[in-house]
């Protein structure tokens, strides 16, 4: 941001030394005994300056005639005598006038239509080395929060650095549980950080993953990179074809995957092997959801506190996967969840059997921190019956 403030008064510098220009020509003039060259030289100048930018494409066609007939208006009426005190008022008076002037009519206009408010906004915007600094200063004040661990896990791998990944994706499990989702990432982590080398820790990994979730997406992506590269490709198109089932169609992430199964059966027909078949791709998960406040709780809440409805994985991360807001006034409500509610693309409601509902009241407006909640039963995530969701417990304090 200091740097464009800095570009924006330098041009603003030369802008008005333009306009003192005529000033500092004006006291000149006033020391020369010739008037009548001066104004000529000024006139071939201002001829000069106008075929420049004639030249340059600022000027058209027109306000270049227009220009030259103003010049020579001008010219006539100092050589006649008409204006004889023209250089002396518009060099002074007018010109210092509008050099402080036009500074702050620009800053005027571009705060009022220009893009200041967006560029400061995008100077607030955190970035990602903000966000590990605080993400490691969470897990090291809070170091059994599941949830802290497991960002810091994302972006790390995000950043490339693998090993510490890992490091943070043991604690998740440590923490969380075994779960299927957690496994996938943690062995996607020590793939890399051992150079993509695959081995018998790794295959124990993903194996327990999908024994938990037949259809977690991370080890069915690793193992399908891992086969693939063991010339596999019989394995990789299976491993492949079963993650690409488990995305919905507006997924990104189809068509890289698309890429490596026909990569991989271009493999197979040079060597004469069959085609393994893709299966059918699951519908998009949308649960819908009729939420209310107990009676008792209704004289302890304000209308504008706020309620956060999210659906979570009954087994794996424990991060929200879809989230909607309310307030209290709004309830009674009914809303829906689904996959284009998913807070990551690679976390969504269909991508995992399981589901857990939850409704939180948080007069903080935090959507980790609240007074009351209301927590349902595990559901299919391909469940299409309407669920219920009451608030009526004071929410535990961690």
């Amino acid at each position: 941001m200091i740097e464009f403030w800095l570009a924006v008064g330098l041009l603003l510098l030369v802008g008005t030394a333009f306009l003192l220009i005529p000033v500092l020509r004006g006291r000149r003039a006033q020391a020369e005994e010739d008037r009548t060259a001066l104004n000529v030289a000024l006139y071939q100048e201002r001829l000069a300056e106008l075929t420049a930018q004639r030249e340059a494409g600022i000027l058209t066609v027109e306000q270049f005639d227009a220009g030259q007939a103003e010049a020579a208006r001008e010219l006539l009426a100092d050589t006649e005598g008409g204006r004889g005190g023209r250089i002396h008022r518009l060099g002074k008076a007018l010109p210092l006038l509008m050099a402080l002037a036009v500074p702050g009519l620009a800053f005027g206009l571009y705060w009022q239509w220009g893009a200041s408010q967006q560029l400061a906004a995008m100077q607030e915007q955190p970035s990602i080395q903000r966000m590990t600094a605080q993400l490691e200063q969470a897990v090291k004040d809070n170091p059994d929060s599941s949830e802290a661990w497991y960002f810091l896990g994302r972006i790390y791998m995000g950043e490339g650095r693998a090993a510490e990944a890992a490091k943070a994706f043991e604690q998740v499990i440590r923490i969380a549980g075994r779960a299927p989702e957690l496994l996938g990432q943690l062995a996607q982590a020590r793939y890399f950080a051992a150079g993509k080398q695959w081995g018998g820790k790794l295959q124990a990994l993903t194996d327990e993953a999908l024994k938990g979730d037949p259809g977690e997406v991370t080890s069915l992506g690793l193992l399908g990179i891992a086969a693939f590269e063991d010339q596999r490709f019989a394995d990789a198109v299976d491993y492949w074809q079963r993650l690409l089932a488990q995305m919905p169609a507006d997924d990104p992430s189809r068509a890289s995957i698309q890429i490596g199964i026909d990569r991989a059966r271009e493999q197979l027909q040079a060597a004469g092997q069959s085609l393994p078949e893709a299966p059918a791709a699951p519908s998009a998960a949308v649960i819908s959801v009729s939420v209310d406040l107990a009676p008792e709780l209704k004289a302890k809440v304000q209308p504008g506190d706020a309620v956060f409805v999210f659906a979570r994985a009954a087994s794996g991360p424990p991060m929200p996967l879809a989230v909607k807001r309310l307030t209290v006034a709004d309830l009674p409500a009914k809303i829906e969840l689904s996959d284009a509610d998913a807070m990551m693309e690679q976390l969504k409601l269909s991508s995992f059997p399981e589901i857990q509902l939850v409704a939180r009241v948080s007069r903080s407006g935090v959507a980790t921190q609240g007074e009351w909640v209301g927590r349902g039963q595990p559901i299919s995530s391909s469940t299409r019956e309407p669920q219920q969701l009451l608030i009526d417990s004071p929410e535990q304090a961690p």
